[in-house]
């Protein structure tokens, strides 16, 4: 399954997988919003496409790479420009680094709804990181999340208004028939117990972040 890699402007921590390029080989594409090409050289990953109206990043930029250059007055944020190109590129799984974190905020929020936007599009679009962020609805039915060494968070909150959720097992605070809120955040820092938690909900869309207790 041919899969992108996009690399926004937030924070992006040096975890000890990211400087292997065996890592980094499952990706067939990868797009750079603005300043986010400062994390790909940082790697040494020459980008297939670099988006946005660069008002972070002033640098040279390299030559023989697409370049969509936007004014800053505009209603896409330059990661959603990114994440539109990927799609109009023909990918359907998309995974976003670099998304959160950093002195704006309101970024880091506005990345959490590109998700949405791309699963209205019928794509998938996750974000990596010391967590790993995704979306999930109904249609998928049940969803497994694996434990790890060290033990793992797994927080779950409603995206839309209200997420029934039929399941979520193998969790130290497991839910059964419940109707999950945004108004009250009951699904944070849940811990995975067994081997594998299970999640299935019935409706609506639910924000899952998963965030091993220890990062390398």
């Amino acid at each position: 399954m041919r899969k992108c890699a996009i690399f926004a402007g937030g924070d992006m921590p040096d975890l000890r997988c990211y400087k292997k390029w065996s890592y980094w080989e499952k990706y067939s594409c990868f797009i750079c919003a603005d300043c986010g090409y400062r994390h790909a050289l940082r790697l040494g990953i020459l980008p297939d496409v670099i988006v946005g109206d660069f008002d972070s990043y002033s640098d040279e930029l390299p030559k023989g790479v697409e370049k969509l250059r936007s004014v800053p007055e505009k209603d896409d944020t330059d990661t959603l420009m990114a994440v539109k190109k990927a799609i109009e590129m023909g990918y359907s799984n998309i995974d976003l680094y670099g998304a959160l974190g950093g002195r704006r905020f309101e970024h880091s929020f506005a990345n959490i709804q590109a998700m949405i936007y791309a699963l209205q599009q019928g794509c998938r679009l996750e974000i990596k990181g010391e967590s790993h962020l995704l979306v999930q609805e109904a249609d998928e039915g049940t969803v497994t999340y694996k434990n790890m060494d060290g033990g793992v968070y797994l927080s779950v909150f409603a995206l839309t208004e209200s997420v029934g959720i039929e399941y979520l097992r193998g969790v130290k605070y497991p839910l059964e028939d419940y109707r999950m809120v945004q108004s009250f955040p009951i699904g944070v820092s849940n811990e995975i117990e067994d081997e594998k938690a299970v999640l299935r909900i019935k409706d609506g869309l639910a924000l899952v972040i998963i965030t091993p207790k220890i990062v390398v």
